[in-house]
């Protein structure tokens, strides 16, 4: 049978890359572009030529994503920058972050919305610092399936023994941060040469388990949780001004966990009406059920309020509406958080003002362990405190409901994101440093 592959069954796979500076990042990345035939062909040749001018055998495929990294770490632009590719198997969606030290705190907006992240290391030095580092906040933001990837395999010859060592090290590193090891998958590479990238190596028989481009698309895809309980903030009110519609209101918005369904019963938080779900629509008509992620109107059976930033919940299992947060936070501003800032919290599609109360215990990237309280929260960051915000919010712990359980720190004066804030201590097994 000829002609183009089905993309409408194809899945979508959303995926993070770290690592420290001179892994391979870029190597690797382009790699995956070349592998899977997602560059144009003038770029090709474009990366060919410069290969060939600066005396090299094979294309230096980090030409194919270098120019924005080292624009963006000039200091034009320090963002992630996100990729689009696929293959006949699955769609893609890779966010690639900065490798250098003093931009960890983009790991964690690539990674806040990756199913898998990828790490890398180089074969010769191992897991080091930095990869800690990327480990710690990976699992703190629940990332829930883990790749590391052992780069330049070529340049310690293929040495089975080492790699042993190195994945050995760091099966121990994701142990003690709460990675089920079903969760891990440790594959040797050559981004250069292409060994098990997207294709077998020959050079590594030892080696059973799948390339890259195997694991990324056939790991399963977990989606949004639709086992979590119902949770869906209200983003707009609905009052058609016609006469035919005079009594109808809905309540828009994206369903953030669980699934909902004519009949359920529900309460309207923070002021806490309970009520039953009458209709469940979307711009084609009714539905029967909406899961996580789907965007959809809602009419429940009774006249209450439930204006923008209320969150309607399962009646059966209700957030905690709380003044007082216990929170884990990434800080991502150069100036320094201390105790008593008032800012802006930004949960859902509510926004309130919030004073920061005590700064608990730091994590210690380097250790991977819990450090005594700083006296302030320096950029990049990651340490626990108090928090207690003008109106009461709805929120659940951030290791069991993602969606309800983040918020973001914001300045008054300039708008601008200041912290990423998990509600409760992710990193709840973390030992205290000794």
């Amino acid at each position: 049978m000829t002609g183009t592959a089905d993309t409408t069954s194809r899945s979508l796979l959303r995926f993070a890359t770290a690592g420290s500076v001179d892994d391979g990042k870029s190597t690797l990345v382009g790699r995956l572009l070349y592998d899977t035939k997602s560059v144009l062909a003038d770029q090709i040749e474009a990366v060919e030529r410069a290969s060939v001018d600066k005396g090299m055998s094979t294309p230096d495929l980090s030409l194919l994503v270098d120019g924005l990294r080292a624009e963006r770490e000039q200091g034009i632009t320090i963002d992630v920058a996100y990729r689009y590719f696929g293959t006949p198997t699955r769609e893609f969606v890779l966010a690639d972050t900065p490798g250098h030290v003093q931009y960890t705190r983009n790991t964690v907006t690539g990674a806040s919305t990756a199913e898998l992240a990828v790490l890398l290391v180089d074969a010769r030095n191992g897991v080091v610092s930095q990869t800690r580092r990327h480990a710690a906040v990976l699992s703190l933001l629940r990332v829930p399936r883990l790749v590391l990837a052992i780069n330049k395999i070529d340049l310690i010859e293929y040495d089975e023994a080492k790699i042993a060592d190195i994945e050995r090290e760091f099966t121990e590193l994701t142990r003690s941060l709460g990675f089920d090891d079903a969760a891990v998958q440790v594959i040797p590479v050559s981004a250069l040469v292409g060994d098990n990238v997207a294709f077998r190596s020959e050079r590594t028989p030892w080696y059973t388990g799948p390339t890259l481009l195997e694991h990324l698309e056939s790991v399963p895809v977990e989606g949004p949780d639709t086992t979590a309980p119902f949770r869906m903030p209200v983003q707009y009110v609905i009052r058609p001004r016609t006469d035919e519609l005079h009594d109808y209101r809905g309540y828009a918005g994206q369903v953030a966990s669980g699934t909902v369904r004519p009949g359920d019963e529900v309460v309207v938080l923070p002021e806490g009406h309970r009520t039953t779900i009458s209709e469940v629509r979307t711009a084609d008509g009714p539905l029967a059920a909406a899961g996580a992620g789907l965007s959809v109107t809602v009419l429940l059976a009774d006249d209450i309020d439930a204006p923008r930033g209320a969150l309607i919940a399962a009646a059966s299992d209700v957030p905690e509406v709380t003044s007082e947060i216990d929170a884990t936070l990434c800080w991502l501003a150069e100036k320094p958080l201390l105790p008593g800032a008032r800012l802006l919290l930004k949960h859902g599609t509510r926004t309130t003002q919030v004073i920061v109360g005590t700064l608990g215990s730091r994590l210690d990237t380097e250790t991977v362990s819990y450090a005594p309280a700083p006296e302030k929260l320096e950029i990049n960051d990651i340490g626990r405190v108090s928090l207690r915000v003008a109106d009461p919010l709805p929120v659940d712990a951030y290791a069991r409901v993602r969606t309800t359980g983040g918020f973001l720190l914001i300045d008054p004066p300039t708008g601008n994101t200041l912290a990423a804030g998990l509600v409760g201590d992710p990193l709840a097994a973390v030992p205290a440093a000794g």
